[in-house]
Order: C-alpha cells, then sequence, then structure tokens
C-alpha cells in the first residue's frame, strides 16, 4: 500500500496528523508492506523569511483578534500535540517561508532520505524554534537526518528541485487539495486533515481489503467528524456534515 501525503513544515496540524498515521501503522498487522512519502504544499507561497512577529502576533493581525485570544488558540492546538508527544513551542516559532525547507525535503527523498528530514524539519520548526528557511541551518538540519551537509547547502544555491515542489503543488491543485494535511491511500481514496488514530486504523484496513476496486479517488474522510486542517487561510476545526 502506498500513502502520499500532501503537508506544508509550518502547519500545526500537519505534524500532529503525521503523528496519527505512524501511531495507526503501529497498529496495522500489515505495516512492513506500507510506504508513505511526502509531498510538497505551500501554506502560504508569499509568506516573508523573517517577518519579525511572533506567531501570535501574525495570527491576531490575521484574524483580526487580540494577541491574547491568538494565545489561546494556539495553546488549545499545543495540548493536542502534547497528547502524541509533540511539543510546540509557540512563544518561540520563526514563521517563514518553506518553499526552500521543501527543495530539501524533495531532495532527501531522492536521496532515500525523505521521511527523515521531513520529520526533523518539522522537529525544527515546532520544537526547537529554527528558522527554517535559512540555508546554513537547513543544511545543517539535513544533516542530522543522515544528508551531507555541505552538498545540501550546494543544492539550496541552484534552482534545483524547484520544479519537483511546484509539480506535487499543481498535483495537489488536479486533487482539489484545498487544506492539509491531505492524505491519499493507493492513489484512490483521499482522506482530509488529522483525523483521530482510530480513523486512520479503519482507512488501512478498508484500503488493504479494497485496493483492487476502481482507481478512482474517493474521500473517507467520515461524515459528522471533526477535521482538523491548515488552509492558507488558517488552521481550524471543522464540523464535518
Amino acid at each position: 500500500m502506498n500513502i502520499e501525503v500532501w503537508s506544508d513544515f509550518v502547519c500545526p496540524f500537519c505534524y500532529i496528523g503525521k503523528r496519527r498515521l505512524e501511531l495507526a501503522l503501529e497498529q496495522f498487522p500489515n505495516k512492513e508492506d506500507v510506504t508513505v512519502a511526502y509531498k510538497s504544499y505551500e501554506l502560504d507561497p508569499n509568506a516573508e523569511e523573517n517577518p519579525g512577529k511572533s506567531i501570535h502576533e501574525l495570527l491576531a493581525a490575521k484574524y483580526g483578534m487580540s494577541v491574547e485570544k491568538a494565545k489561546k488558540s494556539n495553546e488549545e492546538m499545543g495540548k493536542q500535540a502534547a497528547e502524541l508527544g509533540l511539543i510546540y513551542h509557540f512563544d518561540s516559532m520563526k514563521h517563514t517561508n518553506t518553499f526552500d525547507a521543501h527543495r530539501v525535503a524533495q531532495y532527501a527523498k531522492d536521496k532515500g532520505k525523505g521521511n527523515q528530514v521531513t520529520e526533523r524539519l518539522l522537529k525544527a520548526y515546532f520544537t526547537d524554534s529554527e528558522l527554517i528557511s535559512n540555508h546554513d541551518t537547513l543544511a545543517r538540519l539535513a544533516g542530522e537526518a543522515g544528508l551531507n551537509q555541505e552538498d545540501v547547502r550546494a543544492m539550496l544555491e541552484t534552482d534545483d528541485y524547484k520544479r519537483h515542489v511546484r509539480a506535487d503543488e499543481q498535483e495537489a491543485g488536479q486533487l482539489g487539495v484545498e487544506g492539509v494535511p491531505f492524505f491519499v491511500f493507493n492513489n484512490k481514496y483521499g482522506v482530509s486533515g488529522a483525523q483521530p488514530q482510530e480513523v486512520f486504523l479503519e482507512v488501512l484496513e478498508k484500503v488493504w481489503e479494497e485496493e483492487r476496486s476502481e482507481p478512482a479517488l474517493q474521500s473517507l474522510t467520515p461524515k459528522k467528524s471533526k477535521t482538523t486542517y491548515c488552509t492558507d487561510e488558517g488552521c481550524e476545526v471543522v464540523e464535518e456534515d
């Protein structure tokens, strides 16, 4: 079974969804026959590399709310992450443009280290408060995930892997992806949002049983459930009809 995941490194629900999927896979009897690949998606392609504001201030300005209300919203999201063992340091996060981080992830995928680099970049942003648009930082983080730092730094000075990022984003558009995380199972079944672990397990079992069904993409996002995802408008919890 093949799973493709569209996500962004500054998307809090993407890290949560990644971990919930991984926990579901630990319970899945056929996990050794499952491959997971992460695809590029920019929530804000026009984001500044260093906006000079806290994540609370950026959120408050975007939605016309007070900084205190933004802090409370982020605290609630942090609690969801903490339930999975993820630590979100909103007070010191460095919001930034993620295009070059996606280029590094694409390069890593070619070197067989895509998933390791994806995990390292997510942790770097949410937990370690790293500036993941800085080339030296990206090279160091990639090195920590098993790549050659100098090769990564040299790649970043070129236009390499830009088209790979754009190809993933174009594919997302063709699939009708409007927010991330977005999961595609065997090129046929789509699941939107950081669904609960038990939902991912149900999907894994269903897809395993029906992997010979028609190849049209079908939505397995459960009805009347809370869907948690991020769009370029922000992150939210939505009650599905």
